[in-house]
């Protein structure tokens, strides 16, 4: 089955077309800048730019980087704050998935990538922007978690610990680890998951960093979908919806 995922992230909003059995694009994927104000009907323009430039008529998947609940979002960290209250079928159209972007990443993962077949409580954390996380138990989704904003030192941890955090303070590999080591130990002894995937933009740079942190008898692997774990995410999303 193909579907169309788009991620809509804080930097950057990208889609493709997805082969939702096999978890691989089927096209080259399109990136387009995310607006500044990203405000709902600036981005969803550029999802309809994406949507054209497929010339795409089938299901559509769409992740947001915030809490969706029954399609309406409830919060909106690194984006336009007029986005909270919005309702996903009145911007979007009826016919689109909508669901959170480290949820989408997730399922990805847990259904092709560094999750699969992992029993008992799996964690997807997403470096980027901000800090996005996906909580699965026995491969199930517990949807909505936002384990990028509990309190490490007084600080929500996305504000210590998230890639753009790294880029904005010119943070060394070997300090920055400091930091995503002390999140994942807290995170650790939340939830003792028996396996910590870490993705988003950062993955494809985990040989700088993942060789230094050390969680014991917890595995931190990186992401096998790398970036894309979204994008499929979303389109496992609207086949789901279709059926």
């Amino acid at each position: 089955m193909e579907a169309l995922g788009i991620d809509i992230g804080g930097s950057g909003i990208k889609g493709a077309t997805v082969d939702t059995s096999a978890g691989e694009l089927t096209r080259e994927r399109l990136r387009i800048p995310t607006p500044e104000p990203s405000t709902p009907a600036a981005v969803a323009a550029v999802v309809r730019q994406i949507i054209e430039h497929f010339s795409w008529t089938g299901p559509v998947g769409l992740t947001f980087p915030g809490v969706v609940l029954d399609g309406v979002i409830r919060t909106a960290a690194n984006v336009d704050r007029s986005w909270i209250g919005v309702k996903g079928e009145e911007l979007f159209g009826s016919g689109v998935a909508l669901l959170n972007d480290a949820d989408a990443a997730g399922v990805a993962e847990v259904a092709f990538g560094a999750g699969r077949g992992r029993s008992g409580a799996v964690l997807v954390l997403t470096f980027g922007t901000g800090i996005g996380s996906a909580l699965f138990a026995d491969g199930r989704l517990v949807p909505n978690t936002e384990f990028g904003h509990v309190e490490i030192r007084g600080k929500e941890a996305e504000h210590r610990a998230s890639d753009h955090v790294r880029e904005k303070h010119e943070l060394s590999w070997e300090k920055w680890a400091e930091h995503v080591q002390e999140y994942l130990l807290h995170m650790r002894d939340l939830l003792w998951p028996s396996l910590i995937v870490i993705g988003g933009g950062v993955s494809k740079k985990a040989d700088k960093f993942l060789p230094l942190i050390d969680l014991g008898d917890t595995p931190v692997v990186p992401a096998v979908l790398l970036n894309e774990a979204g994008i499929i995410g979303a389109a496992m999303a609207a086949v789901t919806r279709e059926h």
